[in-house]
């Protein structure tokens, strides 16, 4: 049997990241196309397709020069970063068992600035997921969690780490952050009367010491099934891919300090260890502002 050209190791890598690692189908195209950029510059300077050898022969100045020929072309250090994990995927494909890649350390990105969405995004996205729910206490249920982190500012693994011990609701929540520092967070009506509707439907009663957000089966409900109804829904309601459980508490904190919150105020709020965390929603509001004003102002574009 004649030994796969490069391109079929692409296709067998492709398959392996959608089958075994199921990968989002984005995350799967983005790095196929790495691949098959990686095999193109290869040809282009050894005047032939690279076959497997060539590429578990590779070295880390031969990486470095790859990605200095796609500096050349104008990516940043995210897209040069995101390039090099996905080649290290690659080439670990391809490689023996405990053979060695390249090492090449990516380029120092800085921490990007969140996105947020606007109200009417994030009440639509957990009207989705609630709609489209197998179940009417499901839905309910995620429709409660999409609440809090929305309008409470919670982490999720905050809203899915509360137990039955909170009830009563009333008009403050004591939520468990990070390392274990407990915060008082206002809890609005409207989120209240969410999680008191879900807890109507579940029919699993509370419990002192039991999860208060369930999965299907009773047991505690994980971060993966809230994660997986928001990409679905973002996809059918075409919001912006960086629209994730958390992008709903990076709102609730953008739309604050649009309204005039205090820095300091914001970072209890959030549970922040230090102001600096807290900071990067000012670089969030201004962005958010000079879009608005971008696409308003008459001479913007001046």
């Amino acid at each position: 049997m004649s030994e796969p050209d490069a391109a079929a190791l692409v296709e067998q890598w492709r398959a392996h990241l959608a089958l075994d690692r199921r990968r989002s189908i984005h995350t799967v195209r983005a790095y196929h196309a790495t691949a098959m950029r990686l095999i193109e510059w290869m040809a282009e300077m050894d005047g032939h397709p690279p076959d497997r050898a060539a590429l578990a022969g590779l070295t880390t100045s031969d990486l470095r020069a790859y990605l200095a020929a796609r500096r050349g072309e104008g990516i940043g250090n995210s897209s040069a970063a995101r390039e090099l994990s996905a080649l290290r995927g690659f080439l670990r494909f391809l490689a023996e068992p405990g053979g060695a890649i390249p090492a090449l350390r990516g380029p120092r990105v800085k921490p990007g600035v969140p996105r947020p969405i606007s109200p009417d995004e994030a009440v639509a996205l957990a009207q989705d997921i609630a709609e489209t729910a197998r179940d009417g206490w499901i839905g309910a249920r995620d429709w409660a969690v999409l609440l809090l982190l929305y309008g409470a500012g919670l982490r999720i693994s905050e809203a899915l780490g509360l137990t039955g011990a909170v009830l009563p609701l009333g008009d403050v929540l004591r939520v468990t952050g990070k390392r274990g520092k407990t915060r008082m967070v206002p809890l609005l009506p409207q989120v209240r009367a969410a999680i008191e509707a879900y807890l109507a439907l579940c029919p699993w009663p509370p419990e002192r010491d039991g999860p208060l957000f369930r999965g299907a089966r009773g047991g505690p409900l994980s971060p993966a099934l809230i994660r997986r109804a928001v990409q679905g829904a973002r996809g059918r309601l075409g919001l912006h891919e960086r629209t994730t459980p958390h992008a709903l508490r990076h709102s609730f904190a953008t739309h604050l300090l649009g309204r005039g919150a205090d820095l300091r105020a914001l970072q209890e709020l959030l549970g922040h260890a230090s102001l600096s965390s807290t900071q990067i929603y000012t670089q969030v509001d201004a962005a958010h502002l000079l879009d608005v004003y971008r696409s308003a102002h008459p001479r913007a574009e001046g």
